[in-house]
This record gives structure tokens, sequence and C-alpha cells, in this order.
């Protein structure tokens, strides 16, 4: 079964400082275009990681996302006690040198609110989040959210399935329809040029007019055009139900499928059949739309 290339997966690593949340989205690309977006991965795993997402994923703009959310005690500030010293002891040593030994830099909750707002006394707890000790349980989460991503697409790939392939066969029901004009649309090309001889008053040799007026249906003759338009959409069913990973070449069938669908048109010279290729047109368009997102 097909896959799409739109797909979301999550999954989450609960490691002894937090909890570490691992997102992946992906929408269509021609390549894999892999976007880590965090920099909570250490560098020396990122080469691991990518090798990861282009074999599970293969194709499209996949971007990564690490979401950490520490525990309670691990996520309190710190205060920089040595700092803090620092600071009050410069603070002592310019109020005497100064003198100021009256104002409120001695009262104990005046001067603590002052050291509280010095430079760096409070500080954000640093650590590495991903470690060599809690690699494996990152790594597993990595590996479920590859997983959660790679269903998603698998269930959208379903619906684009039923889409594409209902849709080719709607081009070859429209093409059946054509061929129950073609005989009308003869005999109106030949009813409408002998009239206009009738109308010129022109006196011409019948064999010689004949064999003109065969010549000229020939070139009108969508018979190929017909053939290869059902083998290309046998191939494209073939194709889609055999391969892996067939969205590069199913635009290049339906390529194909255009032009003959295009050259029956020019060669139509009858309204009903020119409205069923307006039609078929249009089913194609919808498919070349849903097709850039098969994987």
């Amino acid at each position: 079964m097909i896959r799409s290339m739109t797909g979301y997966g999550k999954s989450e690593a609960l490691l002894e400082n937090g909890k570490l949340t691992v997102e992946f989205r992906s929408v269509n690309g021609k390549n894999a275009d892999i976007n880590i977006k965090t920099y909570l991965l250490p560098k020396d795993r990122e080469m691991g990681v990518r090798k990861k997402i282009a074999d599970m994923l293969q194709r499209g703009s996949i971007d990564m996302f690490l979401t950490w959310e520490p525990n309670a005690a691990d996520s309190a500030k710190a205060v920089n006690m040595e700092l803090a010293k620092e600071y009050f002891r410069q603070i002592q040593d310019l109020g005497n040198e100064i003198g100021a030994v009256n104002l409120p830099l001695h009262e104990p909750n005046y001067l603590l609110a002052t050291l509280l707002r010095m430079p760096d006394v409070i500080d954000q707890k640093k650590q590495d989040v991903v470690t060599d000790e809690n690699w494996p349980l990152v790594e597993k989460a990595v590996d479920e959210a590859l997983a959660a991503i790679d269903t998603y697409r698998l269930h959208e790939g379903e619906a684009l399935y039923r889409d594409v392939t209902s849709r080719v066969r709607n081009i070859l029901g429209l093409y059946d329809e054509v061929e129950g004009f073609e005989a009308e649309r003869l005999d109106a090309v030949r009813a409408k040029l002998q009239k206009n001889l009738e109308d010129l008053q022109v006196k011409v040799d019948k064999e010689r007019f004949e064999q003109e007026m065969v010549y000229y249906l020939e070139k009108l003759d969508i018979n190929e055009e017909k053939v290869r338009l059902r083998q290309h959409c046998k191939y494209f069913m073939d194709t889609i139900d055999g391969e892996p990973f067939p969205g590069k070449k199913l635009g290049f069938i339906i390529q194909e499928m255009g032009r003959e669908i295009n050259t029956t048109g020019s060669k139509a010279n009858h309204a009903a059949i020119q409205k069923c290729v307006v039609r078929m047109k249009d089913e194609l368009e919808k498919i070349r739309e849903q097709s850039l997102n098969i994987l």
C-alpha cells in the first residue's frame, strides 16, 4: 500500500530529571529534506538520527522537534552563593568607604533583595538533557515517533489510493463514452465536407474525393490515442499496486496520459467528445495534484 508524505508522529521518554517529547511532522517534497529543530540533540548523535529518518520516511520535507519538561526540583532556579557573598563583601567595603552606616543597606531584607537582583546571582540550572547514559531511552522514543508518523502516512496513503485510482477509472469510463460518439463524429465530418463542396458548386472526381476523404478521416482517427491511454492507465495501476514508493514514477505516467488526452481533444471535431476531454483533463489534474503527495 502506498504512503502519503504528510504525517505526524509523537513519543515521550521519561528520563531521570524530566520528560523529553519527540515529534515528527512531514509534508510533500521532492527529496528527503530533514530539519532537526532542537538544540537538545547532541551533535555526535545527529548523523545517526538523520539516517534513521531517511531510512524510515524516504522522502518529504521532515521536521523533528525535541521538547524538554524538567521535574519541579530540577527546574528551580539556583542562587550562586559564592557570587552573592562577593557582592555582599564589596557592598560592605563600599559602605565603610563612604561612611554609609545609617543607609538601609544594613537592613537584612533590603540587602537580601538587592543582592538577588545583582547580575548572575540567580541562574537557571544548566545540564545536558540527552546524555550517553539516557541515550537508549531517547533513541527508543525517536524510533517510536518514527513508527507513529509512518503509520499516519500509511493511513493517509490509503485515502490517496482510493482517490487517484477512482479517477483513473473515471478517465477510462469517459473514453468509453468517446468511443460511443466515434461513428457519429466521422459521419458528421463527411457530411460537412460534402456540403461545403455542394455550396461551392464544384465538380470533383468521386473516386479521388473518396481517397482524400479517407486520408482526411485517418488524420482524425483517435484509435492510437485510445490504445496508448489505456496502456498508460494500466501502467499507472500496476505501478501504484506493485511498488512501495511509486510517487515519482506516477508523475511521469501522468504526463504521458495527459499527452494522449490532449491529442484526442485536438482531433475531436465533436462537441460531445470535447466535453468528455475536458472532464478527463479535470480528473487528470486532480490525480496530478494528489500524486505530488504520494511517497
